[in-house]
């Protein structure tokens, strides 16, 4: 579920400070008024958080624990196995 930002349409009241973080389903219809105060609000876009971790997902142990194949480049059409099943040597 993703986490929406809110900003009230009007002046901020003590309890959401002028903008406000709610975690809601998809399908859920956007606030119109803050939880806090009944003020009218509405939502705010925001950059979405993409995660962390890609880096740890192509390390060798990680690629060959879950059945890949991995080569590095070892000369001009030449290619070496680091991980893996598959031939040591490739040629293209």
């Amino acid at each position: 579920m993703p986490i929406y930002e809110y900003a009230p349409d009007a002046g901020a009241c003590a309890q959401c400070s002028g903008r406000f973080e709610r975690l809601e389903r998809l399908s859920d219809a956007p606030l119109t008024r803050c939880p806090a105060c009944g003020q009218p609000c509405h939502r705010v876009p925001s950059a979405p958080s993409l995660g962390t971790g890609g880096a740890q997902r192509l390390k060798e142990s990680h690629l060959g624990r879950h059945g890949f194949t991995q080569y590095r480049k070892v000369g001009k059409g030449q290619y070496e196995k680091t991980v893996g099943k598959g031939p040591d040597t490739l040629e293209a």
